[in-house]
């Protein structure tokens, strides 16, 4: 099991476009992959961009299943997804609740697309295409901004929405970590 260090807000490879992935089928890329299931786990992320472990890579891995930590949310299918694509399907967004693993302890209000189709490649280069919705399609966006150097602060409309965990739900309400 590697657990990888997450870099935090201030990084500058968090705020660079990734590169697209040359070979989807790769021995290193299945390294990467594990690396960042081992570390997303170990700290009970909904997801994880490669940037977000210093490679910059356009690799994302996300998935929720029932979690105590997760009541209110649907399940999200455990996915690799390499050098994505996202549609929006309409112009409906709505604004959610927000975490980062790279923004420790803070929650912000964001508006996303509520209806998205998504499509890349799996760990063996198999075509994936998706439609998703309300927090599976909040995971994917969130997840794909990563590799586009765009962290969750800077979609935040108003500022009053954006702060600590503790202060914002000081009776503990709990949300994913993406």
């Amino acid at each position: 099991m590697t657990v990888r260090v997450v870099r935090q807000m201030g990084d500058p490879l968090l705020f660079a476009r990734a590169q697209e992935v040359p070979v989807v089928s790769s021995a290193a890329l299945s390294q990467l992959v594990t690396d960042m299931k081992d570390t997303m786990a170990a700290l009970s992320g909904a997801g994880l961009a490669a940037p977000q472990i210093g490679v910059p890579l356009r690799v994302v891995i996300f998935g929720v299943h029932a979690n105590p930590r997760y009541p209110q949310v649907a399940e999200v299918p455990d996915t690799v997804l390499v050098n994505p694509v996202i549609e929006p399907l309409g112009e409906d967004q709505e604004e959610g609740w927000e975490g980062c693993l790279s923004v420790p302890g803070m929650r912000g209000l964001v508006p996303r697309y509520r209806r998205i189709r998504y499509r890349g490649f799996d760990i063996d280069g198999v075509p994936i295409v998706r439609e998703a919705e309300g927090f599976h399609a909040r995971v994917v966006q969130h997840e794909c901004d990563h590799l586009d150097g765009v962290l969750y602060p800077l979609r935040i409309h108003d500022l009053k929405f954006f702060g600590y965990e503790a202060t914002l739900f000081p009776e503990g309400y709990s949300l994913p970590d993406s």
